[in-house]
């Protein structure tokens, strides 16, 4: 194989492999930072190794038990008590005999129970919410700081400040490596849905930049749903979550046109959906509905998008009963976003002049004086009621509002377009 094969083979490995090496390493020294170096060491080791070897059969335990063996390494190094340097040599005996290694027996049942312990501390509280974000990418999504960088547009110093930062702090908190206790685990299993969500929506509609989109953190996003999934089968919202991103991800190629330019979703040519993607996400609404109690906002939310997956055409959308789960969704996680949206279901199910009653009474909310959905919103709902000069001023307040190219182009449009004859 050439060297590039090689080199492209070992950076897909890592992209699959890294998260449960870095757990698994983690579950050793009890510190994720050292666990990601340990780790990074291991891959550096195979692209030494591998070209000149080859690929092993399972790339992926070579590097566990590499890392592995860097772990006892340090441990050495430091010198640590007999007793637990006897402890560590036991639980790597097998992979301590590189020139003859059982690759399979570095890969232990503990790789689930690692991954997940892996995500409640990159998610933990004590973290900001940037922080936590850039951390889970690193680590459990595999991607470097200059790919983060770019999907954040930040520059790649202040992401590697973040992430520095976040090991440090998470050491210096004594953060432990585990799955919290029964009483902790609703709030910290918020923070790694949160987060994992916030990818999802930075992907889904860019905060700024020229793109619309950004699908690779769809992906990141959606995969890390999926793996919590698995791991936390019996957590309705968890399935929720993953519910409301599969059926989101199945529009992605229908939100732009072809020259990249924003679709919105009742202009959409619901063809181009992705049946998988919402025949996944039905299965894990149904999913989070089979658990039982009161649906969580992510599954409300999840059950809001069904209704969208449902209708073959946008005539056929049954926004009444949208509008009525908006109205659970504000019961249950108020705020004023939710409110929008409700006001947008409102119009759509019982008129304009209803819709804009609901958006006016959010004018004076603080929070979304800087938030551009709001006179976009407005001037939607005022075009509708053939207020084209109030439309297109709104317009052109939402436009400058964005911080996305795409989107203020879209609005830039529409206010052009609303005092046309």
């Amino acid at each position: 194989m050439a060297a590039a094969d090689i080199g492209r083979a070992i950076d897909a490995v890592w992209r699959i492999e890294s998260a449960k090496i870095i757990g698994g390493v983690a579950r050793m020294v009890r510190d994720v930072g050292l666990a990601e170096e340990l780790a990074q060491e291991a891959l550096l080791s195979a692209l030494e190794a591998w070209p000149a070897t080859g690929i092993p059969d399972n790339p992926g335990a070579w590097l566990m038990a590499t890392a592995k063996n860097r772990a006892l390494d340090h441990f050495r190094h430091r010198k640590l008590t007999e007793r637990k340097h006897e402890e560590l040599a036991r639980e790597l005996e097998i992979e301590q005999e590189l020139a003859v290694p059982d690759y399979t027996a570095a890969l232990d049942d503990d790789i689930g129970d690692d991954l997940l312990r892996l995500m409640f501390t990159a998610c933990h509280p004590v973290l900001s919410t940037e922080a936590r974000v850039a951390l889970t990418l690193r680590l459990l999504g595999g991607l470097t700081t200059d790919e983060i960088a770019r999907a954040f547009l930040v520059s790649e110093a202040t992401i590697a400040q973040r992430i520095v930062r976040a090991k440090r702090t998470l050491s210096e908190a004594h953060v432990p490596f585990e799955v919290p206790r029964k009483e902790e685990l609703a709030q910290r299993l918020a923070s790694i849905l949160e987060v994992i969500y916030l990818v999802f929506n930075e992907g889904y509609s860019a905060t700024a930049g020229d793109d619309w989109m950004r699908p690779q953190l769809c992906e990141e996003a959606l995969r890390l749903g999926r793996i919590l999934a698995e791991l936390t089968p019996n957590e309705p919202e968890v399935h929720g979550l993953v519910a409301l991103m599969e059926i989101q991800a199945s529009r992605l190629k229908a939100r732009t046109g072809r020259g990249g330019e924003p679709v919105l979703l009742l202009d959409q040519n619901r063809a181009r959906w992705d049946p998988l993607l919402i025949r996944r996400g039905l299965a894990a609404l149904a999913r989070a509905e089979s658990l039982g109690g009161t649906l969580g906002p992510y599954a409300l939310q999840a059950a809001i998008a069904a209704c969208h997956a449902r209708a073959t055409i946008a005539e056929a959308t049954d926004w009444e009963r949208i509008a009525a789960l908006y109205d659970a969704l504000a019961g249950l996680a108020p705020s004023p976003v939710v409110e929008l949206n409700r006001a947008v279901a409102v119009t759509m199910a019982f008129g304009a002049a209803e819709g804009l009653a609901l958006v006016d009474r959010l004018q004076s909310e603080r929070v979304l004086a800087d938030y551009h959905l709001l006179p976009a919103v407005r001037g939607d709902l005022l075009e509708k009621l053939g207020r084209r000069e109030e439309a297109a001023t709104e317009f052109k307040r939402a436009a400058g509002m964005t911080r996305n190219g795409r989107e203020r182009e879209l609005l830039l449009k529409r206010a052009s377009s609303a005092l046309l004859p």
